[in-house]
């Protein structure tokens, strides 16, 4: 009987897989950074964060600046008749709403910048283009006889101001991992929105203060310069630029096919839209309608409490996204619809009445309700574009076409700046009074607060989703 011999091979185990290593960040001349992935915890704990965060602080000094320079035209337009120019109430609400135009336009390119000249790069351009509204303002206010159209156009180069916004959140959004970005951007955001209200606080005092019975108007563009380039110095310094910061054309191109962002779009019109326009022209409706209370005199310097309003809305944004969190975006956004229609109803009312500070406590409240509304729209779209994936809508990840969509969002919405101001002074050229816009601006939140129980609060499957 012949043996039967197993011939197979004994089992070895296969040795290990090695391990993959991610590449060590290198550094380039220029403050190029190669290699930059925050997702990886090793990198971000040992130097991404603090990275990260020193960009960001010079990125919220710039986006503040960028701010206060598209703001400047609300308050130095309502003091051009005091020093001596002759300009009607249409001109003074083109001063007013032009930079907002401007701006809203340049957010859509300024967002694909930062990957081609680098996020340092483009801060020390963008930064350094602000001298140019700034120095000419100081040049053109300072001569009574300048043309409108003269005016006109340095106020559009305000406009620069507006679209830095939209680079400064996308440079920031390459920094840092999933987990931070709502906080990182959030704070971006804040530290820009303040820009208008710091603006409007400290422009009536330099222009006022030991100039006494003229006013000192090219300090408004002046005070600003030192500022500007100590951003810009410290942009160079202390920014970095990420090589691995790519523009994503095919994620906005899905995004712009996609019927929600447009929706989403919409509502942001109305939320960060009336922010921006109600900020911009807070001051001439005080100075129209109380003309008393447009500049407070202390001590040898004069205040106007317009600023608040800006503060107010600014302020009041993260609390919209926190909300958010807890109850669904679109729930807080019909709220805040809701609340800004009744709050206009109010304003309304209290024209006839002459009382300044029950005007000045509605407008404050409809500045809240307006700010947090901005935080729950801006919150609800990362949400809506998950859900739309789990539909199997579209190719591009979702990520990629979320953080396009809030891009374009942001640009939309900034044409409220516009709208608003130019709404008021249409009713004003044809009533001679504001009333008939305010009811269409009541109108328009209420139809902004159906479209949003329509579409993200009345689906049964978007409910689940907290939208």
């Amino acid at each position: 009987m012949t043996d039967t011999v197993n011939a197979a091979p004994p089992h070895v185990a296969a040795p290990p897989a090695p391990e993959t290593i991610a590449p060590a960040l290198a550094t380039r001349p220029g403050r190029w950074i190669d290699h930059w992935n925050p997702e990886d915890e090793a990198q971000w704990q040992t130097a991404g964060r603090a990275i990260a965060r020193r960009n960001l602080r010079w990125s919220i000094f710039a986006e503040f600046l960028g701010f206060v320079v598209w703001q400047l035209w609300s308050i130095v337009a309502v003091n051009l008749p005091a020093a001596g120019f002759e300009l009607g109430t249409g001109e003074i609400f083109w001063l007013i709403s032009i930079p907002s135009l401007v701006g809203a336009t340049l957010r859509i390119p300024y967002s694909f910048l930062v990957p081609k000249f680098g996020g340092r790069n483009w801060t020390i351009i963008s930064a350094g283009l602000l001298l140019v509204p700034a120095v000419l303002l100081a040049v053109v206010v300072g001569n009574p006889d300048t043309p409108f159209g003269v005016l006109l156009l340095v106020a559009a180069l305000a406009g620069f101001g507006g679209g830095n916004f939209a680079s400064s959140m996308s440079n920031i959004t390459f920094f840092y991992p999933q987990r931070e970005k709502g906080w990182a951007l959030g704070l971006n955001a804040a530290g820009g929105n303040l820009g208008a209200s710091v603006a409007q606080f400290v422009v009536p005092i330099v222009i006022t203060i030991g100039a006494g019975a003229t006013l000192n108007l090219p300090l408004a563009g002046w005070i600003w310069v030192p500022f500007i380039l100590l951003a810009m110095i410290g942009a160079y310094r202390s920014m970095d630029n990420l090589s691995s910061a790519k523009a994503d054309f095919a994620g906005s191109a899905a995004a712009l096919r996609e019927p929600h962002m447009w929706v989403l779009a919409v509502l942001y019109i109305g939320t960060f839209g009336s922010f921006i326009g109600f900020a911009s022209v807070f001051p001439k409706l005080i100075a129209d309608q109380f003309p008393e209370f447009s500049a407070i005199a202390i001590g040898g310097a004069s205040i106007s409490l317009a600023f608040l309003g800006a503060l107010v809305g600014s302020l009041a944004r993260p609390y919209g996204g926190r909300l958010s969190d807890r109850f669904g975006g679109a729930r807080i956004t019909m709220l805040a619809f809701a609340a800004m229609g009744t709050i206009t109803v109010g304003v309304l009312l209290t024209l006839p009445l002459g009382n300044f500070w029950l005007f000045l406590g509605c407008f404050l409240l409809l500045f809240a309700a307006a700010g947090i509304g901005n935080g729950s729209t801006y919150r609800m779209v990362p949400v809506v574009f998950a859900v739309r994936a789990g539909a199997g809508a579209g190719d591009v990840s979702t990520q990629r076409k979320a953080a396009a969509a809030l891009g374009l969002i942001s640009a939309i919405g900034a044409y409220g700046g516009f709208l608003i101001p130019q709404v008021l002074n249409l009713s004003y050229q044809t009533t001679g009074g504001y009333a008939g816009a305010f009811l269409g601006f009541v109108a328009g939140y209420a139809a902004l607060l159906l479209l949003t129980y329509a579409v993200y609060v009345r689906s049964g499957r978007l409910r689940e989703h907290k939208i």
